[in-house]
């Protein structure tokens, strides 16, 4: 099946073999990761599975704003939330989409995963010219092959971790139009600088796991600089990023999908709180959360235990509902809209 996208073959593997991040047949993270603790028994997941938690999938519409993604007459960034961690930034008179996911669904099948009432209100059609596409890493919460193809003709260029760009020419992309980067390898896209930095986490969309990078990225553009964070468990490499770059506007950060049981390849909330400090940033986005239940907790509990950690800490956040534009210079008072939602 053509969803399921096709690893790195031939002189393209070859190349991927040649990272040093690449080892004992598949990409490694910087620091020893392990996916699944011992009490991850086949028992004790089936057990969590079939006694989820009280809301855990949302009763009512999630509440969102259908806000223009063109022509916003400003200078600074702006940056729109499409749920889980689907954004559209525009900056420097560039469209940016990062990881969209549209087709109502995280998974290779439309039974599986659905995405929450009301938090469908983007698709493909919304989108004119995307200036630059930012793919973070292959798993089917970021890198959504019916999406892709419904975009197809309107992405100029496209910027993902290595070895991703082979889903995309499987696909029919042009491969003229990928650039695909190793971790700490940047590239410039006209105006905008990108470099693609180390995270924390895996990939694969079938068995065979870690035949391609995972990233998050550093956005320069003018005098703005973002952390777009991918997926990634906490670790050094939040500190390392934020020495090398000299800290961030803002932050988006995976919030969300986390559980005791894989404490490595995702953070707990209080963790993307800290991450944010680490990156020395002036505030933090939290993302990955608000659209699909991949892991067994509540709905809103990722928000609202970084709403508290973030207030703890005196970390500024933005919170936006989904469609709702983040105007990175007039950032104001958090609004708690989650909390009205029953």
């Amino acid at each position: 099946m053509k969803i399921f996208g096709q690893n790195p073959i031939g002189a393209h593997r070859k190349l991927v073999q040649e990272s040093v991040h690449f080892k004992e047949g598949a990409f490694k993270n910087l620091t020893e990761t392990i996916m699944l603790t011992r009490e991850a028994t086949p028992l004790a997941m089936i057990r969590e599975l079939l006694n989820p938690p009280p809301g855990r999938i949302p009763k009512n519409k999630i509440p969102s704003i259908k806000s223009s993604l063109y022509d916003h007459g400003q200078t600074a960034p702006v940056i729109t939330w499409f749920g889980h961690s689907s954004y559209h930034i525009s900056i420097e008179g560039k469209c940016i989409l990062v990881d969209p996911v549209f087709c109502g669904h995280a998974s290779p099948f439309p039974f599986m995963i659905k995405s929450f009432p009301g938090t469908d209100i983007y698709n493909p059609n919304d989108f004119q010219t995307i200036d630059l596409l930012i793919l973070t890493h292959d798993h089917y919460d970021h890198l959504d092959y019916k999406t892709l193809l419904q975009l197809k003709g309107k992405v100029k260029k496209i910027c993902c971790s290595l070895g991703v760009g082979s889903h995309l020419v499987y696909w029919g992309f042009d491969k003229k139009i990928i650039t695909e980067l190793d971790w700490w390898e940047n590239s410039q896209f006209d105006n905008l600088h990108i470099t693609a930095v180390p995270a924390r986490h895996f990939s694969g969309r079938v068995i065979t796991r870690s035949q391609t990078l995972w990233s998050g990225f550093v956005l320069k553009a003018g005098n703005y600089q973002l952390f777009l964070g991918g997926d990634s468990g906490y670790g050094d490499h939040f500190s390392e990023i934020g020495k090398r770059f000299g800290g961030f506007d803002i932050a988006i950060l995976e919030c969300g999908q986390y559980n005791v049981k894989w404490p490595m390849i995702h953070m707990m909330p209080e963790e993307t709180v800290q991450a944010s400090i680490d990156l020395n940033s002036k505030y933090l986005m939290p993302v990955h959360w608000g659209k699909f239940a991949l892991a067994y907790h509540a709905w809103d509990e990722p928000v609202e235990r970084a709403w508290k950690a973030g207030m703890d800490k005196h970390v500024k956040m933005a919170i936006p509902m989904i469609g709702e534009s983040v105007i990175i210079d007039k950032i104001g008072d958090m609004q708690t809209w989650w909390k009205e939602v029953k």
